[in-house]
């Protein structure tokens, strides 16, 4: 896989969430991302950056423009240095949430993306990375 494009984004506050969403969108627009798809990798950047702040207490996201001949898309890896995840399992199960929400901010995400790994290690943070094919 060859990367075309990369920019680096820290994460610590709502408004960072917003420029990410913004970002996001961007590089999706430029790698002919169609509107549908567009909005599934905008819509999990949310949820993930949302989730580096709430959980992992902070941390930033590399955002790619790659391609895999014939194929081209997005890549987003996000990490942080927060307390990680203790049970993957549990955590990417629908409806399973530590935050009081709908639990569905990592498995969601997992369905929006083509392509999604998550590596957690306790007391040394997460990192988690989606790929949208075009």
């Amino acid at each position: 896989m060859q990367v075309e494009k990369c920019d680096a984004m820290p994460i610590l506050t709502s408004e960072d969430v917003v420029r990410v969403r913004q970002a996001v969108r961007a590089q999706a627009v430029a790698a002919g991302l169609s509107l549908v798809d567009q909005t599934k990798i905008v819509t999990a950047a949310s949820e993930i950056a949302r989730n580096t702040i709430t959980h992992g207490g902070g941390g930033e996201v590399v955002i790619e423009t790659v391609a895999n001949p014939p194929h081209k898309g997005v890549r987003l890896v996000f990490a942080d240095r927060g307390p990680g995840i203790p049970d993957l399992d549990l955590a990417m199960t629908d409806g399973y949430s530590t935050g009081g929400g709908l639990g569905l901010g990592l498995s969601g995400s997992k369905r929006l993306s083509n392509e999604f790994a998550v590596e957690s290690t306790p007391g040394q943070g997460t990192k988690v990375t989606l790929v949208r094919w075009k």
